[in-house]
């Protein structure tokens, strides 16, 4: 998952017209790699599929990666790239009647997406600053998949979340069970874990009703207020907390669930409202949305996607920090970044902000 395309929320596709009553739509995208095989077969098979394509020059590789290293793929694949990649960028933007933002899909593990694909999210933020920009990361597995994984994690988050307005996390554990205790796939592929992630965003980001009856783009695709500030300290919480606080939910400060399909109207929602799935100084209703539409999602008569601001990464984040703190103590790999730029107080300042974000979680 290497491949990090720049999407247009507001019109995703635009259509070419391919021999008699033809229309092939083409994505609004831009894909970026600094190897070609995984674009090349990308491309390739959206083209063979007669459904969709992407454009003549919507990609961007090269023939060097950059060795599962964040620091190479920041700060010599971004600077030496960037006015390529930009000026790719910026023909997919002319193309918007109107530019609602941006949406980044990125793996953290390796070099590529990671580094280069905050490098790039930084330049949106400073060249689209009212726009919005929302990363799709993929987590890497727990029991590894690059042996600085951890560190590239570290850097990419603590430089996300300076420059994007929300995250929308995939873990490749997640998605791994998923294809192994519900699908029942021996032997998973990577296509295998692609089709699981697709249409899972496919569930979240087809159009749909809001809660006011009829769909309008804003600037915040998902209908969340993803920058929700507490109260300061010493205010009173609004003490209306639940018994069943105690049981310890998973806490959130914002859910937006999508229902499409039959019924969507009659389903019951109350579980949704219990004051103690949400944080103490949350009333439900200032965090729960609900979205419907009676256009079914793929084949299902009916279904539900819920996407999620809670403390549902906390345990993963924080196993990732403190895997990254062992290795970093015993200063382990690091003058592979030093190498390329990146000093040990971009780590510091990397592992200080992601702690206070842990921290923040685990008080709501």
């Amino acid at each position: 998952m290497r491949i990090m395309r720049g999407l247009s929320l507001r019109h995703l596709n635009k259509t070419e017209t391919a021999g008699p009553g033809a229309v092939i739509p083409i994505a609004r995208a831009v894909l970026v790699d600094m190897e070609p095989k995984v674009i090349n077969q990308t491309l390739s098979k959206a083209a063979q599929s007669g459904r969709w394509k992407y454009g003549q020059h919507s990609s961007f590789c090269q023939k060097q990666g950059s060795g599962n290293n964040w620091a190479y793929g920041y700060s010599v694949h971004g600077p030496r790239h960037e006015e390529s990649i930009r000026n790719l960028i910026q023909k997919e933007v002319e193309k918007c009647d109107s530019l609602s933002g941006f949406f980044i899909i990125m793996s953290m593990a390796g070099g590529t997406g990671s580094g280069l694909g905050a490098f790039v999210t930084q330049n949106l933020q400073d060249q689209y600053s009212n726009s919005l920009k929302m990363n799709q990361i993929i987590w890497p597995y727990g029991t590894g998949e690059v042996i600085v994984q951890n560190y590239n994690s570290i850097l990419t988050l603590s430089h996300l979340y300076r420059s994007s307005d929300a995250l929308l996390v995939h873990e490749n554990d997640a998605v791994h069970k998923i294809c192994a205790k519900l699908m029942n796939i021996k032997q998973i592929s990577f296509s295998d874990i692609n089709q699981v992630l697709a249409h899972q965003l496919g569930s979240v980001f087809q159009p749909t009703y809001s809660a006011e009856g009829s769909f309008h783009y804003r600037r915040n695709p998902l209908g969340i207020d993803w920058q929700i500030r507490p109260p300061l300290p010493g205010l009173p919480s609004l003490s209306k907390m639940s018994l069943n606080k105690e049981l310890h939910f998973n806490t959130s400060i914002a859910n937006l669930l999508i229902l499409r399909g039959k019924d969507v109207h009659s389903a019951d929602l109350e579980g949704f409202k219990d004051p103690a799935l949400y944080t103490s100084w949350l009333e439900p209703v200032n965090a729960f949305n609900v979205w419907r539409t009676q256009r079914a999602f793929s084949k299902y008569e009916k279904s539900a996607a819920l996407v999620s601001n809670s403390q549902f990464l906390v345990k993963p984040l924080d196993m990732i920090v403190g895997k990254a703190w062992n290795m970093f103590a015993s200063k382990a790999y690091v003058h592979q970044y030093t190498k390329f730029g990146i000093e040990e107080e971009d780590f510091l300042d990397s592992f200080a902000l992601l702690e206070q974000v842990v921290a923040s979680y685990c008080t709501l």
